[in-house]
């Protein structure tokens, strides 16, 4: 019974961090992106790139071509990705519907129009780029390009932010041939196009970079040895609240020449401070060092994702 709490509760919990993350992500276009004509990438950018030309909102362009996308994502990365996928674009199809009615004009003129449109942009794509970034990290999606770049990821040990770049640059690019009009409803020169594309490499930059950054640091991994007499009551307690491996190394003290037992585990970054707590209640005299290692791979960590080479005939 508790188990299934704590499994509804996680899932819960999941799901509203996806919510905030996609606000996040919409409030950067809503406030800084398209107020002042910007285009990025993603379906997103799609959107925007349509809205300039035809008044369509986003928010039409976005579920449409999500719906279509969706499909792939059910296929290859499974039920579960997918679920909380359509989810997302619910409730980013309904933010990027609203979100422009609830927050007043004034508001959106005083923070994202009055400062530029390089700063616009700056802050624009380090939103989008954390909110896509919390919703990836919960297995939820905004779709779109996010949807090509997984699935390649998930075969291939390629960096979710660069893959999301590089599609980015081709749908940024498409802004140069399609018509489109400035705030005031005067069509774009040449020379203009070339500033808003100009601004959307600016942007798929940042979105890309903040969304590595975020990943990273969320899936970072540390290595932990523990020295302590108590070493079998730290590793019950890591092995049983913590739900990590703990191997029991022998070790003797070169000065002491004593026999001794390490215990070497392996855990997420965010996991450190609850493991540090938990020793320090055990033995307040243990002895320990931590360090970041750059990837571990294996049960509970990430997948290896390299071909292994066929062996020449």
């Amino acid at each position: 019974m508790e188990e299934r709490r704590q499994k509804i509760l996680k899932g819960l919990k999941e799901y509203l961090l996806i919510a905030f993350g996609l606000l996040v992500y919409v409030m950067g276009w809503v406030i800084f992106l398209i107020p002042n004509n910007l285009v990025g990438g993603g379906v997103s950018g799609i959107g925007a790139v349509v809205y300039y030309a035809t008044g369509i909102p986003v928010s039409v362009t976005f579920f449409v071509v999500n719906f279509v996308l969706l499909a792939i994502a059910l296929k290859v990365l499974g039920p579960s990705f997918g679920i909380k996928t359509v989810y997302a674009v619910i409730i980013t199809t309904l933010m990027f519907q609203f979100l422009p009615q609830v927050i007043p004009s004034d508001i959106i003129e005083l923070i994202g129009m009055s400062n530029g449109k390089l700063l616009a942009t700056i802050i624009g794509g380090v939103m989008s780029g954390f909110g896509i970034g919390l919703a990836i990290s919960q297995g939820g999606s905004t779709a779109g390009t996010d949807i090509i770049a997984l699935m390649v990821a998930k075969y291939r040990n390629i960096s979710t932010g660069k893959m999301i770049l590089s599609i980015d640059v081709f749908i940024v690019l498409s802004s140069l041939i399609i018509p489109m009009e400035d705030s005031a409803g005067n069509m774009l020169t040449w020379g203009e196009k070339i500033a808003v594309v100009t601004y959307g490499f600016v942007l798929i930059a940042c979105c890309s970079y903040t969304i590595d950054l975020y990943l990273s640091g969320s899936k970072q991994s540390v290595q932990i040895f523990i020295f302590s007499k108590k070493y079998p009551e730290i590793a019950d307690r890591i092995a049983s609240e913590m739900h990590r491996g703990v191997s029991v190394l022998d070790a003797e003290g070169w000065y002491t020449k004593a026999d001794s037992k390490v215990l070497m585990v392996i855990a997420r970054k965010a996991e450190l401070n609850t493991i540090l707590r938990m020793i320090k209640g055990i033995d307040p005299e243990a002895f320990l060092s931590a360090g970041t290692v750059m990837g571990v791979y294996g049960k509970g960590f990430d997948k290896i994702k390299v071909k292994a080479k066929q062996n020449e005939a």
